[in-house]
């Protein structure tokens, strides 16, 4: 691994990992368009030439699309990688609560003991592992008790199937509940210069557990790279399609901040994004942020955020500039 890439620890866990993560719900292809799958293991293997470490996937990102793309990136390369991925979105059983339809799959949020069994199988098959190194909750189950689903996942853990335990999309009570029923290493939540909801609600619990907090979505889909025009329209079953976060509005909003911040992109001879994330990382409680790519390209330009070492002064620039052009984009 690159010397320069900043490396971190997963909670309590003992595994480290590059605070760069690549994340691979667009490699998916789901809700993104499709997907290439030889540009995504180039973007993939680019990452793990780079120094990003930390891959995270999920089942339900292509109904195991995502996984099998990852599995064979990683051939040969496991000891290189840290692997996260995920479970309780599952379109097997039909247990749990309903939480919506992929390919006329209706798929539920389940986390009951069984459910957690049969999915680590799946995931361990389609990744071509024999360990999963951190494995989420992806989504939380109102149907089974906290208290249960840690068992499982304990169970797991003891086991060798699974190095660390982490929790995604937790409320203030989800994640006191996961810390008061077992050890858990590490949450993954949505963050981003305009998504810090969590700055006042679950980062004071991860710090005082010390849970690491895996940031996703930390270019907003995409739109903080300062890369989407004006005037792109987007197709098919694209997510970005009619949200009102890709408002042409919103995107002239970043392109000012763009331009505000271009002076600190320039001295560090980086991408808007880079930058992005170099900021991200340096927030209190952010421990990880974890950033899409479909091809080599993409990658690399993420994997370069983790050499970014941004001085005090330019993030309280950077604070300023936020505060000017984003307080105000529509959700």
């Amino acid at each position: 691994m690159s010397s320069e890439q900043i490396l971190r620890a997963i909670g309590a866990s003992g595994i480290q990992a590059s605070a760069v993560g690549l994340g691979t719900w667009a490699i998916g292809g789901w809700m993104w368009g499709g997907t290439d799958e030889q540009a995504s293991i180039r973007a993939i293997e680019a990452s793990i030439d780079a120094g990003v470490s930390l891959i995270d996937t999920a089942p339900a990102y292509g109904l195991g699309r995502s996984e099998e793309i990852v599995g064979k990136a990683i051939k040969g390369k496991r000891d290189k990688v840290v692997i996260a991925t995920k479970c309780g979105l599952n379109w097997h059983s039909g247990k749990g609560n309903h939480f919506f339809d992929q390919d006329d799959k209706p798929v539920h949020r389940y986390l009951g003991a069984d459910g957690i069994a049969y999915e680590v199988e799946q995931s361990l098959k389609r990744l071509g592992t024999d360990y999963i190194d951190l494995y989420i909750t992806h989504w939380q189950d109102p149907t089974t008790p906290i208290a249960e689903t840690v068992a499982a996942l304990e169970k797991l853990k003891a086991s060798g199937k699974v190095r660390a335990i982490g929790a995604s999309n937790v409320s203030t009570r989800d994640l006191e509940h996961y810390v008061a029923a077992g050890q858990l290493d590490a949450i993954q939540e949505r963050y981003s210069m305009i998504d810090r909801e969590i700055e006042g609600t679950l980062l004071p619990i991860t710090r005082r557990y010390d849970v690491a907090t895996l940031s996703y979505s930390s270019l907003a889909l995409g739109l903080l790279t300062g890369s989407v025009d004006p005037g792109r329209n987007f197709t098919g079953d694209d997510q970005r399609k009619d949200n009102p976060r890709f408002s042409a509005g919103n995107r002239q909003k970043v392109a000012a901040l763009k331009q505000a911040i271009r002076p600190i992109a320039e001295r560090h001879e980086a991408s808007m994004a880079q930058i992005v994330i170099a900021w991200t990382l340096a927030q209190p409680g952010i421990t990880f942020a974890l950033c899409g790519a479909r091809n080599a390209d993409q990658a690399l330009d993420n994997a370069r955020a983790g050499e970014i070492r941004l001085s005090r002064d330019e993030l309280a620039a950077i604070d300023t500039a936020i505060a000017m052009h984003l307080s105000q984009m529509a959700a």
